[in-house]
């Protein structure tokens, strides 16, 4: 009993760090019909900015306001001067996208060298309560409550304020929203920071959760938030919200029961969802 709430407090840990990168993509895909492969460059420089912040400063909070920050600035140049000319064309956007993130990663190992950096953990977050057999470390429990804030927040602004109105009726027809006089240019700009941000977030987070990050963070879980957006439908927040825990939780499980099948649990995963239903779990049909 000990080592299943260990592991589902690891799973869930592990599910709200990928949906934190997923969520960004998804809110991008689903107003601004952007397939984004440097979305993980960003959680990437997420990682980065906060363990070189806090290492400077001390600060755990200010790290993160950072990192977020350079997230957000990446997205905002992103969009406006390497996405904006291939909306409407995925192949375009995949190649474009893809040689970004080469760029992010290289300026990475540039600006902090190739080898694995150190990422320290705040005090105030450092150590465990242990409670009968079950140990329950604090920095897993504070991930665990920042993607669940995160999760509140983005289903509060789209479903109960009119910003989430604009941006749910841009989804549908942004020729419409367009008509009513919104600037659907702004709201897109917009839309791709706060993915940007958020995909920051979670490599900030990231940082003293793994105790050691490296350049290559980029690419293995943007690949990896691609299978939960795919899992949980694209464009459906709640889909990806969802299909982070679960691919969380599989990863934990069977990497201390099936340790063989840990790296590929993911894509079975994926294969199964597609199979069955190919739009994901809360995917429109199209």
């Amino acid at each position: 009993m000990d080592v299943f709430v260990n592991l589902m407090i690891n799973g869930l840990a592990t599910g709200m760090l990928i949906f934190l990168l997923a969520a960004g993509l998804t809110i991008i895909f689903g107003l601004m019909d952007v397939l984004n492969f440097a979305h993980g460059g960003l959680f990437a420089w997420g990682a980065y900015m906060g363990v070189w912040t806090f290492a400077s400063t001390g600060n755990y909070l200010l790290s993160i306001v950072a990192a977020i920050a350079a997230g957000a600035a990446l997205g905002f140049l992103m969009e406006r001067f390497i996405i904006k000319p291939v909306y409407g064309n995925h192949v375009a956007q995949i190649l474009i996208t893809l040689g970004v993130m080469i760029v992010l990663t290289e300026l990475i190992y540039a600006i902090w060298g190739p080898n694995p950096v150190l990422a320290g953990l705040p005090a105030f977050l450092d150590g465990s309560w242990i409670i009968g057999g079950i140990v329950l470390i604090k920095y897993r429990l504070f991930i665990i409550l920042v993607g669940l804030l995160v999760f509140a927040a983005i289903y509060y602004v789209l479903h109960r304020t009119r910003l989430g109105l604009v941006v749910r009726a841009g989804v549908m027809n942004k020729e419409m929203v367009e008509a009513l006089g919104i600037n659907i240019r702004k709201l897109f700009m917009l839309v791709f920071m706060v993915g940007a941000g958020l995909a920051a977030l979670g490599g900030v987070l990231f940082g003293p959760y793994s105790g050691v990050i490296n350049g290559q963070i980029g690419m293995n879980y943007g690949i990896l938030a691609f299978i939960v957006v795919v899992i949980g439908g694209m464009g459906n927040v709640i889909g990806s919200a969802l299909a982070a825990v679960i691919v969380g939780l599989a990863g934990a499980f069977m990497a201390y029961y099936v340790p063989e099948l840990s790296l590929a649990v993911n894509m079975l995963l994926m294969l199964l969802v597609l199979l069955f239903r190919p739009s994901g779990l809360f995917g429109a049909r199209r």
